[in-house]
């Protein structure tokens, strides 16, 4: 069975209540500026079987709370690449829910890359995060592809200027990119992206919001204007954990989260740890206006749903009144 076969009969059979999400694809600077506070949720594209049954249950589980809008990760070069626009065409089509499609540098030509951009436009998508992307596997450091890009802010240029009716999203990160140690090199080359024309930041994760508000302050001295969203992931597991800073490179984990995670007796009550911490991120970031939160789910609805759960709310409309 083809991977995406689970969603295609998932969606048949249910359809997500699509009442409830008609007439929803918008940029996303629309969103924010009409909304005190726009959660979102990040899924991935499924490769195999067991992973689409998977996601199907995960978008079942999570669309009632109302997300803002939802965005799908990039695989960069073959199949990986192609079940991103297959799941993000997918979803803008039997859903309308607003959804984002990431999109990157790596391993693509201009041509293609503008290929995939007409493909977006033809089924009336709107929204990209444009990245510069990792390198890829196996690889220690990215390399231009002959043709292609070499930095975020060339792809944002390029879609801001042969695609105009594209909304844009880039990437922040309030612990500093892994890349760029010179904290004042990296505002600078932020700043470069939303001068080409980026309409908003999401954060990478982050698990202090002292350094999510520092951040913030930071692009505004730069002249940052722009909705910073901040990028919540919890911890569910220690495999996670271990796994979670060797893709983040330079996440920091506090030590009295670390603590509690090395005290907890098994991955459930590390589970429970994670979810509890995270919560807690959430709560206090609501108090300081945060613009929007984007959970990154890992195609997993528990952690989320029960975020939700603790701080009293069962839709994302509800931190708008």
């Amino acid at each position: 069975m083809q991977p995406l076969k689970f969603i295609d009969i998932y969606f048949q059979r249910k359809s997500l209540d699509l009442n409830n999400f008609k007439d929803k694809q918008v940029h996303i600077r629309d969103i924010l500026d009409n909304n005190r506070i726009s959660c979102s949720f990040e899924f991935f594209p499924p490769k195999s079987e067991k992973a689409s049954e998977t996601l199907f249950r995960t978008i079942s589980d999570l669309v009632p709370l109302n997300p803002a809008y939802v965005s799908v990760t990039y695989g960069a070069g073959g199949s990986a690449r192609d079940l991103t626009h297959n799941l993000i065409v997918k979803i803008q089509k039997e859903t309308n829910i607003t959804v984002v499609s990431h999109l990157t540098c790596v391993g693509s030509t201009e041509d293609e890359i503008h290929a995939i951009l007409t493909r977006y436009r033809e089924n009336k998508i709107r929204n990209i995060m444009a990245l510069r992307g990792d390198p890829p596997a196996g690889s220690e450091k990215f390399v231009k592809t002959e043709g292609g890009f070499s930095y975020a802010s060339e792809l944002v240029e390029f879609i801001k200027k042969n695609f105009p009716e594209m909304g844009i999203g880039v990437a922040g990160y309030p612990e500093g990119h892994p890349e760029t140690p010179n904290r004042i090199v990296e505002m600078d080359n932020l700043k470069r992206k939303v001068d080409a024309g980026a309409d908003y930041i999401c954060t990478q994760l982050f698990f202090d919001n002292r350094d999510f508000y520092d951040f913030r302050e930071r692009c505004e001295i730069a002249g940052i204007k722009i909705p910073i969203i901040a990028g919540i992931m919890p911890v569910t597991s220690m495999k996670g954990m271990y796994r979670m800073a060797e893709l983040a490179l330079g996440t920091r984990i506090p030590a009295k989260l670390q603590r509690a995670l090395l005290r907890a007796e098994d991955d459930s009550y590390v589970e429970k740890v994670g979810i509890h911490w995270a919560t807690q991120q959430v709560h206090e970031l609501i108090d300081n206006d945060v613009k929007g939160i984007h959970f990154y789910t890992l195609n997993q609805s528990k952690a989320t749903r029960e975020i939700y759960s603790s701080i009293g709310i069962s839709s994302s409309t509800s931190l708008n009144r």
